[in-house]
């Protein structure tokens, strides 16, 4: 397949490809905004998900911090187990705590995580479309269409890339949810969230922070490195393959361009290969993410005596060492719970068909504002047309 200029001339085309270049240098934060703009739509988004499904939907990458948390805590109706109703759903718990802690629960108590969550997943839509440009030059561009597409060595890298970077950023959150106790606030031990994190991260320290950080670390960049590189393959490779070969098939009469026929995919075409390579990203992450994070779950359960463990150690070597012994006590726990599950592929993947039910919407809904953001602080480009047999398939 080969990539024609549109009937320009070959001087047209090299400063339209300059003026690209300039156009890409002068608003580099082009990639920014849409990864700022895509993960604040994310979350709205799931929300709306999580109402549909009576659960909290595990967002376009899982939330880091549960901002519901604390109103659930505080909810009779919830406490007390009553089964769902649209007493608790999101807008009724928050009007519930609300009315019995005043509106200063909302900035106190709910923004914080809020905010985490949405910084997070900034980070990683920003973080992959910077390293997927320096791994693909045309990427870097910032145009509407990328053709020919990158490579799938590409997108995985930099997906693992974005991964590793977000896993990073995530550290200290992932710290603060592992050790959150619901009854530390309800007691009055923390004022709120602001008081809780500051106080919690000066207590444990950068030490505690990392504590149990290589799980977080190899569930973070393999899960982003396979969602993008399926999300990407899909959505670019198999699109572009199908309307070659289904449109190959036609003798298009109309329109003509320079005496040669030309034919327009249909409209819908590409946005359902968008939805499907947001389903297959979702299914294919949830493979290798949800066994990562049954064993990081029980990881998370020996934090608190880790930390304080940690503490009477006087030798960096010591430290070490008992972080290195916690692995190796989670790995044993977590073989103790696979016999009696009947097998590690039984324990690692029990629940996993409704986790990834539940995730598939809000992530396709997530990709979709992906796109859509991205194409839309994106530069114009010119046209990008397959050559197949005599006629060109026009790709608006």
């Amino acid at each position: 397949m080969t990539t024609l200029p549109g009937g320009r001339s070959s001087e047209d085309r090299s400063q339209a490809s300059r003026q690209d270049e300039a156009d890409a240098v002068k608003k580099p934060q082009s990639n920014a905004a849409t990864g700022a703009s895509a993960a604040g739509i994310r979350a709205v988004s799931a929300r709306m998900v999580a109402f549909y499904f009576r659960a909290p939907v595990k967002a376009f990458f899982r939330s880091r911090i549960d901002y519901m948390g604390y109103a659930r805590a505080i909810n009779p109706r919830v406490q007390a187990n009553l089964g769902w109703s649209w007493r608790v759903t999101t807008p009724v718990l928050l009007a519930h705590a609300v009315k019995t802690h005043g509106w200063g629960f909302i900035p106190n108590q709910v923004l914080p995580p809020l905010l985490a969550n949405t910084l997070i997943g900034g980070v990683l839509y920003t973080a992959y479309l910077q390293t997927l440009g320096v791994f693909h030059t045309p990427s870097s561009r910032s145009t509407k269409r990328t053709y020919p597409p990158p490579p799938i060595s590409s997108t995985f890298l930099a997906g693992l890339a974005a991964g590793t970077i977000q896993s990073l950023i995530a550290a200290p959150l992932d710290a603060l949810q592992a050790r959150f106790r619901t009854s530390d606030m309800l007691e009055g031990k923390y004022k709120h969230m602001w008081h809780y994190g500051s106080h919690k991260l000066r207590s444990i320290g950068l030490r505690g922070i990392f504590g149990g950080w290589t799980l977080s670390l190899l569930k973070d960049s393999l899960g982003s490195a396979i969602f993008f590189s399926v999300f990407e393959a899909t959505k670019s490779h198999a699109y572009y393959a199908f309307v070659t070969r289904f449109y190959g098939t036609y003798s298009p009469t109309l329109p003509h361009d320079h005496g040669r026929p030309l034919i327009k995919p249909h409209y819908a075409l590409e946005p359902a290969f968008l939805l499907l390579a947001g389903i297959a990203a979702s299914v294919a992450q949830q493979v290798v993410q949800h066994p990562l994070a049954e064993l990081q779950a029980v990881h998370y359960r020996r934090l608190e005596t880790l930390d304080y463990a940690a503490r009477a150690e006087t030798t960096p070597a010591g430290v070490m060492r008992r972080y290195y012994h916690a692995y190796e006590e989670t790995f044993h726990q977590c073989e103790r719970l696979a016999r009696r599950a009947g097998g590690w592929r039984s324990y690692l993947y029990r629940g996993f068909v409704m986790n990834t039910v539940r995730q598939v919407p809000s992530t396709s809904a997530g990709l979709i504002v992906f796109e859509l953001m991205r194409r839309k602080y994106a530069f114009e480009s010119e046209e990008i047309r397959i050559e197949k047999d005599g006629f060109d398939i026009l790709l608006t």
